[in-house]
């Protein structure tokens, strides 16, 4: 290529890394020559001689639920912007797996890794790391000397709940999961603190715990109407249940979100926006963590603990009354 271009392999070196010390004409001349040659620099050479290769290796132990794909793409978003490349290694769950696709990243030289769960409980720090950067996506890990970026489920409890008393609910009720899980007990807390912060009593009895389910939301719902018991609002751990909570108000002739508002988390499209009757629903902005995660390993060290991503509410008929489709 520099002698096509008739220049010596140290200008056209030059040329082809933007240096200021080579002429116009020149650069666009080595340039010019490089198309025509169908030239390309070995991109994993000058990453070793920058210190840097542009790479960063994703490990997720699960591609086919909800949330770590959305991340997934949140991350490639942010490093397609800095023209870096993705690299994805499935674990399905095996740590052994997970173990050899470091060793594989490292010898490719990446800059970092990015380790992606699909849940929101902490999991044991990977092994093998050395000196490698490393950020935990919405699977914190359990070590305080780790970065991890996750879900702020306690905010979103927070969100949902203030959505509710801005529509004048006063009497609100939380249908949470398994009260194991930690999402659940954190939104289930988030709800309860923005109740009492806008100085609304709350018992026990308003924040029940179940399952992720639309006939746990269904259930929970009858048991309410059948106490007798004042209920203007529900926010309901995942829109699993709130589906089934609407579908029961509806049934017994609650009308929505007059005499009860719903919302639910998570904002599934597949039920939020296309059930026939679209609801509202705190989005935990999945692909905006895996973004938050991405530039936070690439601009620097990462520094330890957690950095948590609270998401934001997407109203609908089931709390502002737009006409369901």
């Amino acid at each position: 290529m520099a002698k096509a271009a008739g220049v010596s392999v140290g200008t056209a070196s030059k040329a082809l890394n933007g240096r200021f010390d080579v002429k116009r004409e020149t650069r666009e001349r080595v340039l010019r020559a490089a198309d025509e040659l169908n030239f390309r620099p070995n991109a994993l050479a000058r990453g070793l001689l920058a210190g840097r290769t542009q790479s960063v290796g994703v490990i997720t132990n699960d591609l086919d639920g909800r949330f770590a794909p959305k991340i997934v793409v949140g991350v490639e978003n942010a490093l397609g912007a800095d023209q870096s490349s993705v690299l994805l290694s499935i674990t399905r769950g095996d740590p052994e797996l997970e173990a050899h696709y470091i060793r594989s990243f490292q010898e490719r030289r990446v800059d970092g890794i990015l380790i992606v769960g699909n849940i929101p409980e902490s999991r044991p720090p990977a092994r093998g790391l050395d000196r490698t950067p490393v950020v935990y996506v919405f699977s914190p890990s359990s070590s305080p000397e780790d970065a991890s970026v996750i879900a702020d489920n306690v905010a979103a409890g927070r969100l949902a709940a203030e959505h509710l008393i801005e529509q004048g609910k006063r009497h609100i009720y939380y249908l949470g999961g398994p009260p194991e899980e930690v999402a659940a007990r954190d939104r289930g807390q988030g709800t309860r603190e923005q109740i009492l912060a806008a100085g609304l009593s709350v018992s026990p009895l308003q924040i029940l715990y179940g399952t992720w389910a639309e006939q746990w939301g269904w259930d929970a719902v009858g048991g309410i109407l059948a106490s007798g018991a004042p209920v203007d609002g529900l926010v309901c751990g995942d829109d699993q249940i709130a589906r089934g909570a609407i579908d029961r108000l509806l049934s017994e002739g609650v009308s929505i979100p007059d005499r009860a508002a719903v919302i639910g988390f998570d904002n599934w499209w597949i039920l939020a926006q296309n059930s026939r009757h679209p609801f509202s629903s705190v989005d935990m902005e999945l692909e905006a963590i895996g973004g938050r995660a991405a530039r936070i390993l690439t601009t620097g060290a990462p520094a330890p603990g957690v950095v948590a991503h609270p998401g934001h509410v997407v109203a609908r008929w089931s709390t502002i009354g737009d006409a369901p489709r």
